[in-house]
């Protein structure tokens, strides 16, 4: 199947946060408080695509107090943190959000999202993603994680689905 196709009938983006919605890296100060940097275009192309009437989510491997706080800031409507098996979430979110594997996206950087960009209508990696997670996907972004990655996702998206020109109305 061509990518515009696949594009076509998501509903349900679902992304990694460390390596894809920031650079990977994490901060901490002498008090052990985590800081991390995300970009403010991946931001909006969230908050586009919930505008646009889908649903985005996360599931990291990781527990962090930052990713609750721009979880909430962004309106993400599901946030499954300090997960190992992402597989098995991705597939309980497609049965609760009533939808197939076709209507579903997942973008990732590192191996723990190989079976879910695998199982994914359309599995996406960032352009700074391990070797076999690039290979497995349907998709490599021209940007880096935590660089605006998922932004160009959301974009690819909706051009696919003919809805880019009326976002780009609205502001």
């Amino acid at each position: 199947m061509k990518l515009e196709e696949r594009c076509k009938s998501i509903e349900l983006i679902v992304s990694d946060v460390d390596g894809v919605l920031t650079d990977g890296g994490v901060l901490l100060d002498n008090e052990g408080i985590e800081a991390k940097q995300y970009h403010i275009r991946d931001g909006l192309g969230v908050k586009v695509w919930r505008k646009a009437g889908f649903r985005f989510g996360i599931i990291t491997g990781r527990n962090s107090q930052t990713v609750r706080l721009r979880s909430s800031e962004l309106g993400i409507d599901v946030v499954r943190q300090g997960i190992d098996d992402k597989l098995s979430v991705a597939n309980d979110l497609l049965e609760q959000f009533g939808l197939t594997s076709q209507q579903f996206a997942y973008i990732g950087d590192d191996l723990p999202d190989l079976p879910v960009v695998r199982m994914a209508g359309l599995g996406v990696a960032v352009q700074d993603a391990a070797a076999e997670l690039r290979e497995a996907a349907h998709y490599v972004t021209q940007l880096p994680g935590g660089r605006g990655a998922v932004r160009e996702l959301v974009e690819l998206i909706l051009k696919a689905q003919g809805r880019w020109a009326d976002i780009v109305r609205s502001f």
